[in-house]
């Protein structure tokens, strides 16, 4: 997962109600099920490119939150229920139905809402370096208090020289630097706002979907006894602590990639789903075929 990626996405702007959505896939070879990611933080898609790469069987689908990449700010703060259904409103335009979901970070928040929201379109779900909400262990103060600005996505040399203090990983980071796009002031304000006073405690109970935890251990932001709650909560869960810190994902891509995608192809029992209905045309897994549905 080193050097810049080689595989393209296919971007589309899509409106979910009042917002507009900039989105990318990431078409896959073969005929694994699709994955919905959810980024972290004022992160934009661009930055799960490597991801992208190591998991190229399989469709990826992301989305820049409002104010975030190049989807512009939305007007008003929104709540990660309502951020759960604009994920859900991107699929019903794309036309996929059921999906795994990885979400990292202030993403593994809302991949959480979006597992409990929308239960029966999730297969399986993995769980980076997140917590349960308001009710988390905090990180060390001096990794907090650079996190709550979003100048390591405004200034490369700030995020370079502060990457392991950040990040709790050694390196320069260089690679990932070269991906980032500075979010909006507003925008980033909003995801801050959106995770204030929200917590998945009361609801992890009832996420059945089988759930891969994932913690480094030397997180600076996110400590593991964050994700011990988390694998404690869910039914069916299962708890991976690997090395690195905050974005083991990227500094860590040989020890926990093969962690994924061997969780990802495991089938669970089946369920059934409830279709919805698709405004965009619907994609059927390993046929590589796509129609448009009757009006």
């Amino acid at each position: 997962m080193h050097g810049m990626s080689e595989r393209q996405p296919r971007y589309r702007e899509i409106r979910v109600g009042s917002h507009l959505l900039r989105t990318a896939v990431w078409e896959g070879t073969g005929a694994q099920t699709p994955l919905l990611f959810f980024n972290g933080i004022g992160a934009n898609i661009e930055l799960i490119a490597p991801l992208a790469d190591e998991l190229s069987d399989r469709d990826i689908i992301a989305l820049d939150a409002p104010g975030v990449g190049g989807s512009p700010a939305a007007a008003f703060p929104y709540r990660p229920w309502q951020f759960a259904r604009m994920a859900a409103g991107v699929l019903d335009e794309l036309g996929y139905d059921e999906v795994d979901v990885l979400g990292v970070s202030w993403g593994g928040a809302m991949a959480q809402q979006f597992a409990f929201q929308f239960s029966k379109r999730v297969r399986h779900l993995v769980l980076a370096a997140t917590s349960a909400g308001m009710f988390m262990v905090p990180g060390k103060p001096k990794a907090l208090m650079k996190l709550a600005h979003p100048r390591r996505y405004m200034d490369s040399d700030y995020m370079m020289k502060h990457f392991e203090t950040l990040y709790g990983d050694e390196g320069d980071g260089a690679d990932h630097s070269k991906r980032l796009r500075a979010p909006s002031m507003r925008g980033y304000f909003y995801q801050l706002l959106a995770g204030l006073g929200w917590t998945s405690l009361p609801f992890l109970p009832f996420i059945k979907q089988p759930t891969l935890v994932l913690a480094g251990k030397n997180d600076q932001i996110v400590p593991v006894v964050n994700a011990r709650i988390l694998a404690h909560c869910i039914p069916n869960a299962r708890l991976e602590i690997v090395s690195g810190g905050h974005l083991f994902l990227v500094s860590r891509p040989d020890e926990v990639m093969p962690l994924i995608r061997d969780f990802l192809d495991k089938e669970p029992a089946k369920r059934p789903f409830a279709s919805s209905s698709f405004k965009g045309e619907r994609r059927f897994r390993g046929t590589g075929k796509s129609v448009r549905p009757a009006v």
